[in-house]
């Protein structure tokens, strides 16, 4: 299997959910298109990087699995930080309010391909200054969408309705029940 997506988190969920996977990162435009909502453009990505990787890569029977994710707030994107000020100022944004993680998923396999989308609403307790000063300081929140890692350092979501794993990157349990189909 291929996994299109060179994310530690994502490598980590399939290879504890036992699949041997090769990972091959998909280079891909991802600039959202023209009046493109988030949820549609996760899943845009993640069908362009899948059909990217699987025309070059894949073998004969070989499954390709993409993914993006973002985080929406108020249906605007909070893609990752360009630098510490950006993330602190995702990470005020978040503050004691309730947003949406998406994750978009496509699954290729000999020309077929599978995709969804899964949604999750992150509700983060009020944060302070120094507790958001603090976790920046950390440099967590540079490469993660929204700002923050809910399996990271960062203990600061008050509740989640959804799949936690699709929040980490992957909704793993909803990939394998779509790799059995395809």
């Amino acid at each position: 299997m291929i996994l299109a997506s060179q994310s530690p988190r994502r490598i980590e969920l399939m290879r504890e959910a036992g699949f041997d996977t090769r990972v091959i990162p998909a280079n891909i435009d991802e600039t959202a298109l023209p009046d493109e909502g988030p949820f549609d453009l996760v899943e845009r990505l993640a069908r362009a990087k899948a059909a990217a990787v699987a025309k070059e890569h894949a073998e004969e029977g070989e499954p390709v699995v993409a993914a993006d994710t973002i985080v929406a707030l108020d249906g605007e994107l909070l893609g990752k930080p360009a630098d510490e000020a950006d993330a602190r100022r995702m990470l005020h944004a978040l503050s004691g309010k309730t947003h949406q993680v998406a994750t978009g998923v496509c699954i290729v396999r000999d020309g077929s391909a599978e995709s969804f989308v899964d949604i999750t609403d992150v509700t983060f307790y009020e944060l302070s200054h120094d507790e958001i000063d603090a976790y920046v300081a950390t440099c967590e929140p540079m490469d993660k969408a929204g700002a923050y890692g809910i399996q990271g350092q960062y203990g600061r979501v008050e509740k989640i309705d959804g799949d936690f794993y699709n929040v980490v990157g992957l909704p793993i349990a909803k990939v394998v029940r779509a790799l059995s189909r395809t």
